[in-house]
């Protein structure tokens, strides 16, 4: 298996050398060169399979010959194995024909555990034996920081620097990465939005003379290896529920991208998706491209689900790059267009093939704490707030009467106790299993959101590449 760049000026690279590499040279993402088809009998075969076991056999294509069948099974049962549920991502039915897919059974209380758990190991595993030292530069809008951090916190040969809006997370999501004491693990606050941060990890890796210091790495999901372990709780679900005999939907909350992408990577792979919801709140970007072919970037405004206060959604260059056509220069026109003018209109290929696969919905405040406490009422479950806007969307979701419905629950309701109480009278408690998180002392530091604040500040404590 190969990859390429969505903007098809940098040089195809294989498994291994994606996951180091994170973001491309070119400032593409990097996707399959093509999608691994799986036949029906091979969706039915998985039926009965562990998480785990799943997981091998849904990400075997992916690796090639980096990692040979029993590598990735050892790097994927140690994965799993931290997460206090024993189906990993298990099911909960709410209805005839409404589900939660828990993915919040991991160390950090969010589906980001699922990826970043693996992707941790995978770092391991690659640089073992070599003197590489990877420095690992991230923004958060709230878990994906958390759940990066526990995956590589005190790990040898690695760095890193998590970048988070200041005063935009949770206090939960904020003390989860602050109150690690891993020298290896740096924390910054910057004074701006998620997009603020987002933006400066992008200009770190283009920007030729930091980049060519350091030997920088990505765990936010423009890393593929971050999706490619995502794709699998999507099989596992929809196995679950009759697949591949009965095409199953799913509703993801998304303000990224990357999770719905994912679902979008098991469709092209085989897997009967009626549909794939894509929930956002108010910072409706995706919502707007999806159903009128906008894709211009507004001002953020926060919610009580900060990890989708988002307008530029990093993922949706790979579904625009895959549905017209695969033109890598047409897409870097694209994307320089947007990155000007923030704003560009989908093309009518580009148009019709999200319409083949997407519906979209953009939930206010009212209808996602409406959400909330339908769940609690009627089906004893306490959501997040972000959950709670899955569920709505997939709740008037124009679907064949018979679908069964998926909403992704992406996160423990204990990371967002105020909204939650809010919205449903229930103050969620934290799971044990996090122990004394708010006795803990925080440790970050605070910054301007501007190029040279953050990279004078990496450049003092990252480990420069050796000279040759």
């Amino acid at each position: 298996m190969r990859y390429q760049s969505t903007r098809g000026r940098a040089p195809m690279l294989g498994f291994r050398d994606v996951t180091l590499a994170g973001l491309a040279v070119d400032g593409g993402l990097y996707v399959p060169e093509s999608w691994p088809s799986f036949t029906r009998d091979e969706i039915a075969g998985l039926a009965g399979l562990s998480y785990a076991e799943t997981a091998v056999r849904v990400m075997r294509p992916f690796v090639g010959d980096d990692l040979d069948e029993a590598e990735l099974r050892a790097l994927c049962q140690a994965a799993y194995g931290r997460f206090a549920h024993a189906a990993v991502t298990p099911l909960v039915q709410l209805d005839h024909r409404h589900w939660l897919l828990e993915l919040f059974h991991g160390p950090t209380l969010a589906f980001k555990d699922v990826a970043l758990q693996l992707l941790g190991l995978l770092f391991e595993k690659f640089l073992a034996g070599s003197d590489t030292h990877l420095t690992i530069v991230g923004a958060t809008s709230g878990d994906t920081g958390s759940a990066a951090i526990d995956a590589v916190a005190g790990r040898i040969g690695v760095d890193i620097f998590m970048l988070h809006p200041k005063g935009r997370v949770s206090d939960v999501q904020r003390r989860q990465m602050t109150t690690v004491r891993a020298p290896n693990v740096h924390n910054i606050a910057i004074e701006g939005s998620f997009d603020d941060a987002q933006a400066l990890v992008k200009a770190m890796f283009n920007d030729r003379d930091f980049a060519g210091r350091f030997r920088l790495s990505a765990v936010n999901s423009i890393n593929w290896a971050r999706l490619m372990a995502q794709i699998v709780y999507y099989f596992y679900a929809a196995v679950r529920l009759g697949a591949p005999d009965r095409p199953v939907a799913f509703s993801v909350p998304t303000g990224n991208f990357g999770d719905v992408f994912a679902g979008y990577a098991a469709a092209r792979m085989g897997l009967p998706v009626e549909r794939l919801i894509v929930a956002t709140n108010v910072n409706d970007i995706l919502h707007r491209a999806l159903s009128g072919g906008d894709y211009s970037a507004g001002i953020v405004t926060p919610t009580a689900a900060p990890s989708m206060d988002i307008q530029v959604s990093s993922n949706f260059e790979r579904l625009l790059f895959d549905l017209a056509g695969r033109d890598g220069a047409a897409m870097a026109a694209q994307m320089t267009e947007f990155e000007t003018n923030r704003a560009i209109r989908l093309t009518n290929a580009q148009r019709e093939g999200a319409a083949r696969w997407f519906a979209s919905d953009s939930v206010d405040p009212d209808a996602m704490s409406q959400a909330m406490r339908w769940a609690a009422a009627e089906a004893g479950q306490v959501i997040d707030p972000h959950t709670g806007i899955g569920l709505a969307a997939a709740r008037r979701a124009d679907l064949p009467v018979e679908t069964q419905v998926v909403t992704l629950a992406t996160a423990h309701p204990s990371k967002f106790d105020d909204p939650v109480e809010r919205a449903t009278g229930v103050r969620p408690a934290l799971p044990r299993r996090v122990g004394d998180l708010f006795d803990r002392e925080e440790r970050y530091d605070v910054l301007p959101a501007t190029f040279e604040a953050v990279t004078g500040y990496i450049a003092e404590r990252a480990q420069p590449r050796p000279t040759e």
